[in-house]
């Protein structure tokens, strides 16, 4: 068995994937490489382990590149707001700030974990977003809604691998970003029953794990959508996003 030539073989196929493999940390390449020497007799067994290595940390790049291209569109979006005269009222430019910093950091943290993975940046377009401060926030409450549902939806390709970790530290801020957007313009902090549109398909549901939330809280429908979010696919996501990019 000729293992160059079965990665060579891989290339053919992808000349990406050893780079895409490179991604697997190295915790995940010894675990592997104890299969590959067990495996050395019995070639099906190495071939499954390779396929499961590659699929896996390609789902799991493209799943942080496609949250790479949200994040530069929230960053680019903060940037113009700020530098846009007379667009945020001086008593909420420190908030906008320090946002668009966070917005900053997750880039270059998802460039730098991505590596020459990293898909490049788009160019935007946001119409008629500036031409108010609430337009204005009501725009970002919508980004940063859908940021926080895209981040659950790409969960499951990243599972089993270190990228993970990465997806999960901003989730959570984004989710932090999000109430914030939403008290200055005099909301809840969390998503409502008045939040309506294809950012907030699927919050209806009043079940989860299989359990009707109604009848074992007796809570209002309201108050048993409001206590979960639901994720959006890459579908979903795309749709919401494709008329903002050029």
């Amino acid at each position: 068995m000729n293992l160059f030539q079965i990665f060579s073989d891989i290339e053919k196929i992808d000349g990406d994937a050893p780079e895409r493999l490179a991604y697997y940390s190295r915790r995940n390449w010894l675990k592997m490489s104890k299969r590959v020497t067990a495996a050395v007799a019995a070639p099906t067994v190495l071939a499954a382990s390779l396929n499961d290595a590659y699929a896996q940390s390609s789902a799991a790049v493209a799943a942080l590149n496609f949250a790479l291209t949200l994040e530069y569109l929230e960053d680019e979006y903060y940037r113009t707001a700020i530098g846009t005269s007379g667009l945020i009222p001086a008593s909420d430019l420190a908030i906008m700030g320090q946002i668009s910093k966070h917005e900053i950091a997750h880039v270059a943290l998802l460039k730098g974990a991505l590596g020459s993975a990293a898909v490049a940046k788009p160019t935007f377009k946001f119409g008629t977003v500036f031409s108010s401060y609430q337009t204005f926030l009501s725009a970002a409450q919508a980004f940063e809604d859908t940021g926080v549902r895209a981040y659950k939806g790409q969960a499951g390709a990243l599972l089993g691998t270190d990228l993970l970790t990465v997806a999960l530290q901003i989730h959570s801020v984004e989710a932090r970003h999000a109430a914030e957007v939403r008290r200055l313009r005099g909301l809840r902090g969390w998503v409502t029953e008045g939040d309506t549109g294809a950012v907030y398909a699927g919050e209806e549901l009043t079940t989860q794990a299989g359990v009707d939330l109604m009848s074992l809280t007796g809570k209002s429908s309201a108050r048993a959508r409001e206590s979960f979010d639901e994720p959006l696919t890459r579908e979903q996501v795309l749709a919401i996003v494709t008329p903002y990019l050029a």
